[in-house]
């Protein structure tokens, strides 16, 4: 293999830089061309491939690089303090059980569905999965777990806990992000006709109306532009969560390695499990103290940015051809979203939740928060916040969720 044309991570990280950079100001353009090409080439995908495109072309090394390492012990654990630190609990409590009750039918969803999924194309067709490794698959799978449930960030986490290889991971990329947004699409044309679907789940939704004006009083009371002391105050926090992290990582991994090294199987002898779970437990801790206030001067702002640097470094790996080794992946990725859908809608019929709930607590855990606010404002454009609290939410349960779900996936496929 020929060396990459650029070597220096500096120069790298200025390349990707200049890619998001590029996808997000054409996302945003209002020229005819652009608004048609994003309206069917999602904005994550592209952060994802055009990385790969370069180095797939030799521009760059994903392979050479350390720039992933970094993102990812440096930059990952920091974007999920400061997104989960943001999480306002009895605002959420505010939006009603039947909003929580649907967003955590949709994580169990997606954490039953995985397993689902590998026992129903197994039977169906096992030669799918016996073609790529059963183990591969498994663990493969944990990364989709981790982005449905909580967002780029936990499929991260989920990559490196249960070691997943670049080659099968980059098929499970391309199942998460063409899989999520049919559902997405699916949802968005939901939106449109949402009275209708109200109506066959006899939903009263005049909780929405009241929701709309609590969200707008929200926004204006901690919305202000920050100072460079305020920014300071952002990165203090989310760097020193990061910091303590690590402290209690390098402290707990070797600890229950020694003592009970048993434990290596559900990867708590994993130092980088622990300092996921540690950085976003301490966050959890410090969203019911006046810390959370950071997020009025854009603490997941920040949190959003070193998640897309992430994942560029993570572009940087893929190969883009694995979409083509492995179309059977589809079908798995094509059931487990169905299962999540079912469970939505039996739920959403029981309890008579407005198709809302259903829309935004599905895409807080699918989505994210990239996506979620999107759907959100489909219904109306003063509800985006409710998708990004949600959405904070995944973020929060992502990394135990997508961890149970991988330890479900282990014992499926053995």
């Amino acid at each position: 293999m020929n060396d990459p044309f650029i070597t220096n991570d500096a120069v790298v990280l200025g390349f990707l830089a200049g890619v998001l950079a590029f996808v997000f100001i054409t996302s945003e353009s209002k020229h005819p061309f652009w608004k048609k090409f994003y309206k069917y080439i999602p904005t994550l995908l592209l952060c994802y491939f055009i990385p790969s495109l370069l180095n797939s072309f030799g521009i760059i090394s994903g392979e050479e690089s350390n720039l992933y390492f970094v993102a990812s012990r440096y930059l990952l654990p920091t974007s999920l303090a400061l997104l989960t630190i943001s999480i306002d609990i009895p605002e959420i409590k505010k939006l009603g059980s039947k909003a929580i009750v649907m967003f955590l039918t949709g994580t169990f969803g997606i954490i039953l569905g995985g397993p689902f999924s590998i026992i129903v194309v197994s039977f169906i067709s096992p030669s799918i999965i016996n073609s790529a490794g059963v183990e591969q698959v498994w663990r493969g799978l944990t990364t989709v777990a981790g982005s449905w449930i909580g967002g780029g960030a936990n499929q991260a986490a989920m990559k490196e806990v249960f070691n997943v290889g670049d080659k099968i991971f980059s098929s499970m990329i391309a199942v998460d992000v063409i899989i999520a947004n049919l559902w997405m699409a699916f949802l968005l044309y939901g939106a449109g006709n949402g009275d209708k679907v109200d109506n066959w789940f006899n939903a009263d939704s005049s909780s929405i109306t009241k929701l709309k004006k609590k969200i707008e009083r929200y926004r204006l009371g901690i919305s202000r532009i920050p100072h460079l002391i305020d920014t300071i105050k952002v990165f203090a926090v989310g760097f020193g969560i990061t910091a303590v992290a690590h402290l209690g990582a390098d402290f707990i991994a070797p600890f229950i390695k020694n003592f009970a090294p048993y434990l290596n199987k559900f990867s708590l002898t994993s130092r980088f499990f622990w300092l996921i779970v540690l950085s976003t437990s301490f966050a959890l801790v410090l969203s019911f103290t006046r810390v959370r206030e950071i997020e009025g001067v854009g603490a997941s702002r920040y949190g959003s940015v070193f998640i897309y640097i992430l994942v560029a470094t993570i572009g940087m790996k893929m190969d883009i051809l694995a979409i083509f080794t492995n179309p059977g992946l589809f079908l798995i990725g094509f059931i487990w979203m169905l299962f999540h859908a079912v469970l939505l809608i039996i739920m959403a019929k029981l309890i008579k939740a407005p198709f809302f709930f259903l829309a935004v607590g599905s895409q807080a855990n699918v989505g994210g928060a990239a996506s979620a606010p999107i759907v959100a404002s489909a219904f109306h454009p003063s509800l985006a916040p409710v998708g990004v609290l949600l959405a904070v939410l995944g973020y929060a349960l992502g990394t135990y969720g997508a961890w149970l779900c991988g330890v479900l996936l282990q014992m499926t496929a053995l």
